[in-house]
């Protein structure tokens, strides 16, 4: 006798090299609205889709701005929940400030902070780092 068990769906991934300039987070949104609408997949609900524009907006804008190099931009999806990683080469670790409302700039990571289910950087010094950002469903 055979078992036949449910195939296992695997978590769709998607992954673009964008260089240090201004123009990497416009078309990282870019690249995200088509791959969280067409490529991923799964449904993912408009809200979720304005989530992850933001998100990668504002982890690519601190990679090119403060990492000081091209970064890589990783998006996946696992049963609704999306993921963006945003690998640079500096190893300094982003920096959570209090938010300041009228402040011009600081604001972006306590926003991601603020959208994700989960929040971490990863890596080792010297190494570069990883900030990795899930999406509630």
């Amino acid at each position: 006798m055979r078992a036949h068990g449910h195939a296992r769906r695997r978590a769709a991934r998607a992954t673009y090299i964008l260089a240090q300039s201004e123009a990497s987070a416009r078309w990282a949104r870019h690249l995200t609205a088509a791959y969280l609408n067409h490529g991923c997949g799964e449904q993912i609900s408009a809200h979720q889709v304005d989530d992850a524009t933001l998100v990668v907006s504002e982890l690519v804008t601190n990679a090119t701005r403060h990492g000081r190099s091209s970064c890589r931009l990783q998006l996946s999806v696992n049963h609704g929940r999306v993921t963006v990683e945003v690998q640079d080469s500096s190893p300094v670790r982003p920096k959570l400030r209090p938010a300041d409302m009228m402040a011009e700039s600081g604001r972006g990571i306590a926003m991601v902070r603020e959208l994700s289910r989960q929040f971490s950087v990863l890596g080792g010094p010297g190494e570069g780092k990883t900030v990795q950002a899930v999406l509630a469903c």
